[in-house]
């Protein structure tokens, strides 16, 4: 799998990513085995897969902690991406932010020890803290950088004037947002902006949580306990609105011998040579299925099409609930 530049500090990634979130946490109580996830991460780097990407936020602390045993001798193998800044007591899905210098600090030390690593590759404040300035927060985060405690710094969910303000005090290499065929609100402002300043954009939820993939025909195919059960865009009438737009793109698809989610892969990778997808799962023959998309080059004729069926206003519902949207910068 070929590799991709992220922003203008000397990173970089595999054109695909693996979000590693969904091994441990909110799409079910019952993930698969601690055995199968380290199977799957490191079939991921069989792959070609670099760029791993996790948070203390999930399970929380959880994943960290499987991530970094499915990485025991092939640390020197992958990008290690890890976040901060979302608070979340164990057995509760509410979640708060906190910026804090002190606080920034705290997070990483805990980090590293859960991930058993000296230094983390990429390391993303999650969501901002609007309590907090920026600057504070960042200007922590690039300490830890001359600590030689991280690489690279990042931003997840931050708004262009947020990114620019951060960008002073101390480079970011990437900034993470959602961003797929059904959402992509990220065009209008925030694409421009982090390639105005050279920053690399990697791009989470690729495939709508998994709704461009086609595994759902109704929301009673979600497990009880999935928490996509309360997103906006899987319920009923919005549901059955958009599967309108998934029938578009598996006709596309299937035109083009691929299956929906490799088509809706390729055409978030088609968006730039800065710009990496993170698509996560829980099967092997999913994740086979996702990489191979990498070598799926649209033809100028299918991204016209899919850009004139899925405007950036197609999507039937907000990305999340508004108790979860009001913690993303805008």
């Amino acid at each position: 799998m070929h590799v991709r530049p992220l922003g203008r500090q000397g990173l970089t990634a595999s054109a695909l990513g693996f979000g590693c979130m969904g091994l441990s946490d909110f799409y079910s109580s019952s993930p698969v085995s601690e055995a199968e996830s380290i199977a799957l991460i490191h079939r991921a780097i069989d792959l070609g897969v670099t760029l791993l990407d996790t948070a203390d936020v999930y399970g929380p602390h959880t994943n960290e902690r499987l991530v970094g045993r499915a990485l025991a001798g092939r640390r020197d193998s992958v990008v290690l991406a890890t976040k901060f800044g979302l608070v979340r007591e164990p057995g509760s899905t509410a979640r708060g932010v906190c910026g804090r210098p002190d606080y920034v600090r705290e997070c990483c030390d805990a980090s590293l020890r859960r991930l058993g690593v000296d230094t983390i590759d990429l390391y993303y404040q999650h969501r901002v803290d609007p309590g907090i300035p920026i600057e504070e927060t960042v200007g922590a985060m690039g300490d830890l950088v001359r600590q030689g405690k991280v690489r690279y710094l990042g931003l997840s969910e931050a708004a262009p004037a947020t990114i620019r303000r951060a960008h002073k005090v101390h480079p970011i290499s990437v900034l993470q947002t959602e961003y797929s065929l059904w959402t992509r609100d990220p065009e209008e402002q925030v694409l421009p902006t982090v390639r105005e300043l050279g920053i690399g954009f990697v791009a989470y939820s690729p495939l709508g949580r998994g709704f461009l993939a086609g595994r759902f025909a109704t929301p009673a195919d979600l497990a009880v306990d999935d928490y996509r059960r309360q997103s906006p865009r899987f319920l009923d009438e919005n549901f059955q609105r958009n599967l309108a737009l998934l029938d578009a793109i598996k006709r596309i698809a299937a035109r083009r011998g691929a299956t929906p989610a490799q088509l809706a892969l390729a055409w978030v990778m088609g968006r730039g040579e800065d710009v990496v997808p993170i698509p996560g799962t829980t099967s092997r023959a999913r994740l086979e299925e996702n990489c191979a998309a990498a070598a799926i080059r649209l033809a100028a004729a299918d991204t016209a099409e899919l850009d004139a069926i899925v405007r950036r206003d197609a999507a039937a519902g907000a990305r999340y609930p508004e108790r979860t949207m009001h913690l993303v910068d805008r």
